[in-house]
């Protein structure tokens, strides 16, 4: 028989959002955007908890109402500026010590990917119990190849690769994958021992791009709302 493992994910849901007010609740298609990670994770056939961390009272209730655990944040791990490494392991040491739960993997999945599916987790998750990596993290393809990015010094351009200009077709160009935020899985030992998210060994979970939008902006919302209504 298969060796229990448990398997916690924690959703970090910050109250305060600059580019959107109260981003995490505004309503997407009639429903509050931590909702689509919520109904996501908690129909996970793999997860085993699922952990809202916030400091803001109308973000609990709601993570309630969608049957959630809430895990209360303090206020000086919710500032413009606070890394997401001592928001995980403050979620974990909670659980460790108020209620004897240790869990082995962990995974963070972020409120502002709502079109990521339940499948998507599943899959990430069983890959890393498969196999002995350290990590998986959803990535997709980027859009545009490296090769045509450039800073500007005043506004002359600057390759950000070298000879970069030497790619004048798409399909020339290697194939190249950017983190999406949808899905983090890694272990307990890698957050609270090597103080870091992901290992030395992250393999890769690819999601399509229309199932990789991150809400960061009023134009991200309302992407994101054209391609829910059109399923």
């Amino acid at each position: 028989m298969a060796v229990k493992r448990n398997i916690l994910a924690i959703i970090p849901a910050r109250g305060d959002s600059k580019g959107i007010p109260q981003k995490n609740v505004r309503l997407l298609c009639g429903k509050p955007l931590i909702a689509y990670t919520l109904e996501a994770a908690l129909s996970s056939k793999l997860i085993d908890r699922v952990v809202v961390s916030t400091e803001d009272e109308e973000i609990a209730e709601v993570s309630k109402r969608y049957g959630a655990e809430v895990i209360s944040r303090p206020s000086e791990l919710a500032q413009d500026d606070t890394p997401s490494l001592p928001v995980y392991q403050h979620a974990i040491r909670h659980l460790e010590k108020m209620e004897d739960y240790c869990p082995e993997i962990i995974v963070i999945l972020q409120p502002t990917s709502p079109l990521r599916i339940v499948e998507d987790i599943d899959r990430a998750i069983e890959g890393f119990m498969k196999a002995k990596y350290d990590s998986i993290v959803s990535v997709c393809e980027v859009e545009h190849p490296p090769q045509w990015m450039y800073t500007l010094a005043g506004n002359r351009l600057k390759p950000v690769i070298k000879d970069g200009g030497n790619v004048t077709r798409r399909q020339d160009a290697p194939k190249v994958y950017r983190l999406n935020g949808a899905v983090y899985v890694t272990s307990r030992d890698i957050i609270m021992k090597e103080n870091r998210v992901l290992g030395r060994d992250t393999r890769a979970h690819i999601m399509p791009l229309e199932r990789s939008i991150d809400i960061d902006t009023a134009l991200d919302l309302k992407l994101a709302e054209l391609l829910i209504r059109r399923e």
